[in-house]
């Protein structure tokens, strides 16, 4: 790795980073909040706190997430699928400094791990004080005892939304039960029950599921995923997108080609099943 590179890292710059941590990086985004509970975090949030861009020398420490809790401390969130180092402990604490120093606040930072290493750094020695972050390592979770909790809520008829995000965990975690079977039990079960959930978060809950899928299943597995995928609202979703492009595609290659109007809306209709109203639209849309 170039000395740039190096550099970057150290600044939390990284590029390259692991799928996994930007699948799970996203659903802290989304639901940080309401994912807090199943890794632990009891306190209740007050509200997501700021992470704006201090000065120029900091502004790359500036990128994960803050919560403001009900005691006015703040938790600051890392994320890690690797060993923590000396440099992202260093790296940690300049955060806390500067974040502490500029809002006047009490700063905590929990680093999240989706590594399988089973001993994780979690202190540093600066001079005459140790540094210490606290470490929430999924694989510590039992996706399994997830699983049967939300099946007993449900049958009970308890079942709430945040007990349903917590399914975006649980391909991170431990368990007998497979990593493919967890996908997609978790991506039957949100179809169930979107009326607790809303349109627009299944369709975000879906494909996070679907994005470690890709990461964690290969082969038959991630097939049979794609298969029940293309039945939920994300799927539809991406099948409307693909036909719009490739009716886009379409228009704009017959008429590099030079073919008239009206023989091109009649492709449309023809290989679209689109009505000559419809066909028009597009006609409209994408004919330069």
């Amino acid at each position: 790795m170039s000395d740039e590179s190096n550099k970057r890292k150290r600044l939390g710059q990284d590029s390259s980073q692991p799928f996994e941590d930007r699948a799970l990086k996203a659903a802290m985004q989304l639901f940080g909040n309401e994912l807090l509970p199943v890794m632990g975090v009891k306190e209740a949030v007050r509200r997501i706190a700021p992470t704006e861009q201090i000065h120029l020398e900091v502004k790359s420490l500036m990128e994960d997430f803050n919560f403001e809790m009900e005691d006015g401390t703040w938790r600051h969130f890392e994320f890690e699928s690797d060993s923590i180092t000396d440099e992202d402990l260093r790296r940690f604490r300049a955060y806390e400094a500067m974040i502490g120093f500029y809002y006047g606040v009490e700063v905590e930072t929990y680093v999240i791990c989706t590594a399988l290493a089973k001993k994780l750094k979690k202190k540093l020695k600066t001079g005459r004080n140790v540094y210490r972050v606290k470490v929430i390592r999924m694989k510590d979770r039992d996706a399994d005892q997830v699983w049967e909790e939300l099946c007993q809520k449900k049958e009970h008829g308890g079942l709430e939304r945040s007990d349903l995000i917590h399914l975006l965990l649980t391909p991170l975690m431990s368990g007998e039960t497979s990593i493919a079977n967890r996908i997609e039990q978790g991506i039957r079960m949100l179809q169930k029950e979107q009326e607790l959930i809303g349109k627009e978060d299944l369709m975000r809950m879906e494909a996070i599921l679907y994005t470690f899928a890709v990461k964690f299943v290969t082969g038959t597995e991630l097939k049979h995923i794609q298969e029940v995928v293309k039945m939920t609202l994300l799927g539809q979703m991406l099948v409307d997108s693909g036909r719009q492009e490739g009716i886009q595609a379409l228009i704009e290659t017959c008429q590099e080609f030079g073919n008239p109007k009206d023989e091109v809306r009649e492709k449309l209709t023809l290989k679209f099943s689109l009505t000559k109203e419809k066909a028009e639209e597009y006609l409209k849309q994408y004919w330069k």
